[in-house]
């Protein structure tokens, strides 16, 4: 077969040139990208999907986010019914059960993806890791506690952290207690919401942290929770007991009065002259003598004499005594 004279290919490729110089650019809001990072946050009952924002300098409007879900034991992909996750222009959607009737069943897994739009553009899919919320929650501490102290113990009172299906999962309570400065302990599990620390020393401050940790049976998962804030308490003793003390007290100090009594009372015995010469006063001169005796000329003697009446100077009998001999 022979090649056509150069010359024919000249009208054809003018042709072929003229329709690429016509096409229109390609439109950039058709590779619109799609949100990035999407992550799941569960806590407690809270179920919540983010992501990134998709950034486009653009003056067509925002850029809109779409969230669907699907079971494991089903290909379709669904709109959310009991939340609008649907041309929203947040970065996350909440898909928190007002009750265990609503939302997704706690022991399914899910899986969700979320896709930006913009004025019928749209961008790809992308999918979060799915999940179960039995498997994946975090848990948090009991919501509530009531500490009632009692007679050498403590009452404990906790409601759980959220509700779940009780055919499925439990919930079990941990308790960290210590004297005040003193060494933490640990009791548990205990599978009711109320509970007793006993053997506990009276009239004593103790305090407390509640934990709670999630247990599903069928696929035998425990999710332990975070501790509670610190709680303080003193406990108490009851009439007979106190009254017990009352009594042991006062013969105590009944006890060390009279030993205390006895000692001294031997003590004063023993050492009676010793005694009396500590508290024994010295002799002392009389002031008028005392006064003679810093100036003899004074005539002081002779103002006693005068001063001293004859029935002070009267005596019944005088007796003079000589030394005996040797």
């Amino acid at each position: 077969m022979r090649r056509p004279p150069p010359l024919l290919w000249l009208p054809l490729l003018l042709q072929l040139g003229g329709r690429s110089a016509a096409a229109p650019p390609a439109d950039p809001l058709s590779q619109l990208p799609a949100p990035r990072n999407p992550k799941i946050h569960l806590y407690n009952a809270k179920q919540l999907l983010s992501w990134e924002p998709v950034c486009l300098h653009s003056d067509r409007g925002p850029v809109v986010y779409h969230v669907q879900y699907k079971y494991s034991n089903s290909n379709e992909w669904l709109d959310t019914a009991q939340v609008n996750c649907t041309k929203i222009t947040s970065t996350e959607c909440h898909f928190t059960p007002a009750s265990l009737s609503e939302g997704f069943p706690m022991h399914f897994n899910v899986s969700l993806r979320v896709r930006a739009e913009l004025e019928g553009h749209v961008s790809a899919w992308v999918s979060a890791p799915w999940f179960q919320h039995y498997r994946n929650v975090t848990i948090g501490p009991p919501e509530n506690i009531w500490v009632t102290p009692g007679d050498g113990s403590l009452i404990i009172r906790v409601s759980p952290p959220f509700d779940v299906d009780a055919s499925l999962v439990t919930f079990s309570y941990y308790v960290h207690y210590w004297e005040w400065a003193g060494i933490e302990q640990v009791k548990g599990p205990f599978q009711s919401n109320s509970i007793v620390l006993s053997d506990l020393k009276p009239l004593q401050v103790y305090c407390l942290q509640v934990k709670a940790e999630l247990f599903w049976e069928a696929p035998n998962i425990s999710r332990p929770g975070h501790l509670s804030n610190i709680t303080c308490q003193e406990t108490t003793v009851d009439a007979s007991t106190r009254l017990q003390q009352i009594i042991l007290i006062a013969v105590g100090t009944l006890l060390l009065l009279t030993v205390l009594a006895g000692t001294c009372h031997f003590l004063v015995l023993k050492y009676r002259g010793l005694i009396k010469y500590w508290f024994h006063s010295p002799p002392s001169i009389p002031l008028q003598i005392e006064e003679y005796l810093k100036d003899p000329e004074q005539p002081i003697l002779e103002a006693l004499d005068k001063d001293s009446s004859p029935k002070d100077d009267a005596w019944d009998s005088v007796s003079i005594v000589f030394p005996g001999k040797e």
